[in-house]
C-alpha cells in the first residue's frame, strides 16, 4: 500500500513544483495534511519527487514518445512520470510499480486513466532499450536540463560544461561541520566510527559520510557538537578572517549555517540579518542548538538605513540571493523553476546589496561576497563591475583555499567567493 500511496503523493508534489512551487515547502506542507502520510510514505514520496525532478527532461521525453497525443491531464501525467522514474531508477519490481500505478490511477475516478497508465507503462517495458537510445540524441533529455541552461554552461565553461551538468544530477553527500568549541574533528571522527558509520575527513572541520543518515542518528547533533553543512560552504567562515572582538555582519544569514561557523571560530559581536522573520527563526534555532548567540535583525540588506545603527562593521559576510545554480543537486527543482531572465534580475539585486553594504564597512575592513551560483554574471563579472566603480575597494587573494569560482564536484557544491577590502 505504501507504493501506490507514495506514487499519488509524489504525483501531487511534482505537479505543484512544475506549476511553480518550491519543492521543499511543498513536501513540508504535505507532512501537515490530514490524514498525515506515514514516515515510510513520506520517505518514498520524497525519493520519487526528487528523482522525477532530477531527471524530469529525460522522463518527459520518454513519456512523449509513449503517448501519441499530448496528455493534458496533469495529475495522470505526473503519476506516469513517477512510475517511469521508478521503473528506470528505482529498486521496486516492475510488476509492483505498474500494479500500484494502475491502482493509483483507478482511485482518481477517471474511467480512462487506469487503462492508459497500464498501457503506457507496459509499452515502456517492451520498448525500453529502443526508447532510451532515441532520447540520447536530445541533449535536454540526455542531461535533463533546460536548453538555456545547457547553452549558458557551454558558453561559459567550454571545457567543463558536461561535467558540471553531470555533477548537478548526482545525489548530494551528507557533510558535517564539527563545532570546534565542543570538540576536535578528530575526536568527533572517532565518535562516528564507534557508531558504525563510514566516514572520511575533509579540510579542517569537515567530515563526509559515505551514506546519508537522519540527523537524529548523528551522535551529539542535538547537543550542538556538529552541524550539517556542505564542505564548499564551510570555506566562507575561514575566508572572512575573523578575530576576537570584531563587529561582524552576516547579511542574508538564514538558515544560519555560516553564522554559526563564524561564531565557532572567534568571539565576535555578530549581527545576523535576514529579510524574513520566519527564516530568521531558523537561524535562532540553529544558534541555540550550538550554544551560540547573535543579535538577530529583520531587514533588507540593500537598505541599511532601516536597520543599521551607524557603527561600521569590521567584517561583512554578504551571502547574496542568487540563481542557486551551484547547488542544484540538493535543490533539483531549481532547474525547472528558474528562467534565463532571472539571472539578470538576481544580478541587479546582488549589485544593490553589495553597494549598500559597502557603506557599512569600516575602513580597512573586509567584505566576503558569496553566491552558490556558477553563472559568471552573478560572480566575477559582478565583482569586476563593482571594482570599476568603487575606488576604495580592492579584491584580495587570500591564502585560504576556495577563493574565486568553486565548481561543483564529488566533495562539494558550487560557490563563488570574492574577498574585498575597503582601502
Amino acid at each position: 500500500m505504501i507504493l501506490d500511496k507514495s506514487q499519488q503523493l509524489a504525483a501531487h508534489v511534482i505537479g505543484q513544483v512544475l506549476g511553480g512551487r518550491n519543492l521543499a515547502q511543498t513536501l513540508e506542507q504535505l507532512g501537515r495534511q490530514h490524514p498525515q502520510p506515514t514516515p515510510q510514505q513520506r520517505a518514498a514520496t520524497q525519493d520519487i519527487s526528487y528523482g522525477v525532478l532530477r531527471y524530469y527532461a529525460r522522463l518527459d521525453a520518454l513519456l512523449n514518445r509513449l503517448i501519441s497525443n499530448r496528455l493534458d491531464d496533469e495529475a495522470v501525467r505526473c503519476l506516469l512520470l513517477a512510475a517511469l522514474y521508478q521503473l528506470e531508477y528505482g529498486k521496486a519490481s516492475a510488476y509492483a510499480v505498474v500494479d500500484h500505478a494502475v491502482k493509483a490511477a483507478a482511485s482518481m475516478k477517471k474511467p480512462w486513466a487506469k487503462g492508459l497508465v497500464n498501457a503506457v507503462l507496459r509499452n515502456f517495458l517492451r520498448r525500453r532499450a529502443t526508447l532510451l537510445t532515441e532520447i540520447e540524441h536530445d541533449e535536454q533529455a540526455r542531461y535533463s536540463y533546460p536548453r538555456w541552461w545547457i547553452n549558458k554552461l557551454k558558453q561559459q565553461y567550454p571545457q567543463q560544461w558536461e561535467s558540471l551538468l553531470q555533477a548537478g544530477n548526482a545525489r548530494p553527500p551528507l557533510t558535517l561541520r564539527v563545532n570546534r568549541r565542543r570538540m576536535s574533528a578528530d575526536d568527533y571522527l572517532l565518535k562516528l566510527e564507534h557508531a558504525g558509520l563510514d566516514v572520511r575527513r575533509l579540510g579542517q572541520d569537515a567530515i563526509m559520510l559515505a551514506q546519508p543518515v537522519p540527523v537524529e542518528k548523528l551522535p551529539g547533533f542535538a547537543a550542538g557538537e556538529v552541524s550539517v553543512q556542505d564542505f564548499g560552504a564551510q570555506f566562507a567562515a575561514h575566508l572572512l578572517d575573523v578575530r576576537d572582538g570584531m563587529r561582524v555582519l552576516d547579511a542574508c544569514c538564514a538558515p544560519g549555517g555560516k553564522t554559526g561557523h563564524v561564531l565557532e571560530l572567534a568571539d565576535v559581536a555578530m549581527t545576523a540579518l535576514d529579510s524574513e522573520e520566519a527564516r530568521l527563526a531558523r537561524t535562532r534555532d540553529n544558534l541555540q542548538r550550538l550554544g551560540l548567540s547573535a543579535q538577530l535583525v529583520t531587514g533588507d540588506a540593500g537598505d541599511p538605513a532601516a536597520w543599521w545603527d551607524g557603527q561600521p562593521f569590521d567584517r561583512i559576510l554578504a551571502d547574496v540571493p542568487c540563481s542557486a545554480s551551484g547547488i542544484v543537486r540538493r535543490h533539483v527543482d531549481i532547474k525547472w523553476l528558474r528562467r534565463e531572465a532571472d539571472i539578470a534580475n538576481f544580478a541587479a539585486q546582488q549589485s544593490r546589496i553589495l553597494r549598500s553594504l559597502w557603506r557599512t564597512l569600516a575602513n580597512g575592513g573586509k567584505l566576503l561576497y558569496v553566491t552558490c551560483s556558477i553563472f559568471i554574471e552573478e560572480n566575477q563579472q559582478q565583482i569586476a563591475a563593482f571594482l570599476t566603480e568603487q575606488a576604495d575597494a580592492r579584491q584580495l587573494a587570500p591564502n585560504e583555499p576556495g577563493t574565486g569560482q568553486l565548481l561543483p564536484c564529488a566533495d562539494h557544491d558550487g560557490f563563488f567567493y570574492a574577498l574585498l577590502q575597503k582601502i
